[in-house]
């Protein structure tokens, strides 16, 4: 819980950095900074509530939040890989390492909150993602899900064999 909670300072500083970060391109740029930022908030509001004990809201929100983000950096391939994909690259390593351990513990209640955020997703697009692109990275979201399903019995004895709780 140390670790998570320094993890959550360390990246405050590092979302508060990006964020002041001057644009480069005025208004568009300004755009996709806070877009991001959006999204970086979904992956914080994660970590506060893993750290609150609210773990399967957690998971509802960092999955969320990594749905948005995939889909805005397979909209925008060139993005400075300098900015949001190392912000997100640490995220998903101080955020997302706790929020995967817990959550792949119960399958089929991970699989539930997946089918909730693809539905969240649904009813509260983005409308700056395009939906081409979106809808490939929510089919990901979706192939996750069903995977995980499939392999619930292989998930659950490779957990075991690394001293995982199964829930």
């Amino acid at each position: 819980m140390r670790a998570l909670r320094a993890a959550m300072l360390a990246l405050g500083a590092a979302v508060a950095t990006f964020a002041a970060s001057p644009p480069l391109h005025a208004q568009a740029a300004q755009a996709d900074y806070e877009r991001l930022g959006t999204y970086t908030d979904m992956m914080m509001r994660a970590a506060t509530l893993f750290s609150e004990g609210e773990k399967n809201r957690a998971t509802f929100w960092f999955y969320a939040g990594q749905l948005r983000f995939r889909s805005y950096f397979a909209a925008n391939p060139d993005v400075d890989p300098t900015g949001g994909p190392a912000l997100f690259a640490s995220l998903m390593e101080t955020v997302g390492r706790p929020i995967n351990e817990y959550a792949f513990g119960d399958i089929p209640h991970l699989v539930s909150i997946l089918d909730e955020v693809l539905e969240w997703d649904e009813a509260d697009p983005d409308p700056a993602l395009p939906a081409e692109t979106h809808r490939d990275i929510r089919e990901g979201l979706a192939a996750l899900r069903d995977q995980t399903r499939r392999d619930t019995a292989k998930i659950r004895a490779q957990r075991e064999a690394n001293g995982l709780p199964n829930r």
